[in-house]
């Protein structure tokens, strides 16, 4: 007996391997630097939370997580907690502008407030660096304006590749160097990040 219905029929057809590759083949993804700092609450607990919203965005795959930062405020009212500072690598298909407004999100769904500027914040996302886009417009400055200056963006980036770039600043490497010792950044040993599932 034949049957037009085609769960009825065997197939050929290959899911997983479809899955796998729509990763390298759907519109060209570009890579991206995000950086993530939290100074409030379950610091810990918020980055990873950051790190899975992130990995679950259609259109974005997480390459790569830094291991865990601690340093003091940089700049901004005084007496604030330290933070907890992290950067994860990813693959996107996402225009720029979409990745700011799922950063954005993500902030919010943890509670960021932006009443003091530089002051205490939940979760701080922040994109340093999107593959090939310059952009000088105030709402998204690419790359980061600021991020050759902050250990607490460079010192993780590096942890996740060690041979990352600065687009019109160099290596993180050298950059890191020459800020030296002058910002306190600390490797926390004792905690780390998943790669989300």
């Amino acid at each position: 007996m034949s049957t037009s219905d085609p769960t009825a029929t065997p197939t050929t057809f290959n899911l997983q391997h479809r899955v796998d590759s729509a990763d390298s083949t759907l519109a060209n993804p570009r890579t991206a630097v995000v950086a993530l700092g939290s100074n409030l609450g379950n610091r810990l607990e918020t980055l990873q939370g950051a790190v899975d919203a992130l990995g679950d965005t259609p259109g974005v795959k997480i390459t790569a997580v830094s291991g865990v930062f601690e340093t003091e405020a940089l700049g901004g009212p005084a007496e604030q907690p330290n933070y907890y500072n992290a950067v994860v690598l990813l693959r996107t298909t996402l225009p720029p502008y979409s990745l700011l407004e799922r950063a954005n999100a993500i902030e919010d769904a943890f509670g960021r407030e932006r009443t003091v500027r530089w002051g205490a914040r939940t979760l701080d996302v922040d994109i340093i660096n999107f593959q090939g886009v310059l952009s000088e417009d105030p709402v998204l400055l690419l790359p980061h304006p600021r991020a050759h200056e902050r250990a607490f963006v460079l010192a993780p980036w590096l942890d996740a590749d060690q041979a990352a770039e600065l687009p019109g600043h160099g290596p993180v490497a050298e950059l890191l160097a020459a800020i030296g010792d002058s910002q306190d950044v600390r490797r926390r040993t004792d905690i780390e990040l998943r790669l989300p599932e």
